[in-house]
Parts: C-alpha cells; structure tokens; sequence
C-alpha cells in the first residue's frame, strides 16, 4: 500500500501540476493569477537553471549507485541524486502559492513533503537530497518574489 501512493505523489512532483495549479487558480481566483504566472515563470526559470547546473557539476551518484546491495523501486529520470528535482519544484510550486495567496496555500507544503519523503522511500534519493532541493525551491521563490517586487 505505501509504495503505491510514493509512486504516485511522486509522479505528481514530476511538473505538471506547475501548469494546471494555477490554470485552475486562474479560473477560480484571476486576480491573484496575475501575480503568480510572472512569479512561477521567474521562479522556474531561475530553479530548473541552478538545478541543472548543481546536478551535473556536482555528480552526486544515487542511493543505488552509491550503497552496495541497495536497489531503488522505480527509475530515475536522470542519473545524479544531488539535489533533488522533485523536491525542488514542489517547494517552490508552494512557496509560490504562499506568497500570492497567503497562509490558505499553507496546505500545499504538506503535498511537498510528501512529494521529498517519496522519492527517499523509493530509493531514488538520499535524505539530504531532498533537504537541499526543499531549501533550494523554496528560496529561489522567495528570490524571484523579492526580483518582481512581491515581497
């Protein structure tokens, strides 16, 4: 039963709720819409760019590489663990709505950890992947915020 539901909030941190999040925000509540697009746009250009850049320049192998004996039950999409991706976007996609919506967004947190503990669970990432790419999301938000004034 647990590895099903990792599996699944895991592929729900795999990006496309970035788009339908607020595509259905836009439709219920169009003023803070306008806030948020420029904000995720900034946000995901500046996260998906560091991202890249840390995990290819650092190269850190994955739990399977690295531990003797360990396998993963799913296949990562990339081949390095540091940080994590999933666990980046989702914080940020948080973050995001947090600071155009306010403490009502506060929930969403609760799907991002959940996206991070996954993706330990399933052997795709070290705990402190997960930390780093929670830490990362979330401050590049609040960076992107601060560049269009929203903060």
């Amino acid at each position: 039963m647990v590895i099903p539901l990792a599996r699944a909030i895991s592929h729900s941190g795999d990006g496309y709720l970035h788009v339908l999040v607020p595509l259905l925000l836009w439709s219920l509540a169009p003023a803070g819409f306008s806030s948020l697009l420029p904000l995720l746009a900034l946000a995901l250009l500046i996260e998906r760019s560091v991202y890249w850049c840390v995990k290819n320049g650092l190269r850190r192998p994955r739990p399977q590489e690295a531990v003797p004996g360990f396998r993963s039950l799913i296949h990562a999409s990339d081949q390095f663990s540091f940080p994590s991706g999933h666990s980046s976007g989702a914080f940020l996609l948080a973050t995001c709505l947090f600071l155009v919506y306010g403490p009502v967004a506060t929930p969403v947190y609760l799907w991002a950890f959940t996206v991070a503990l996954s993706r330990i669970l399933l052997g795709v990432h070290f705990p402190g992947d997960t930390l780093a790419g929670a830490l990362m999301g979330s401050g590049i938000a609040i960076i992107a915020a601060s560049i269009l004034g929203l903060s």
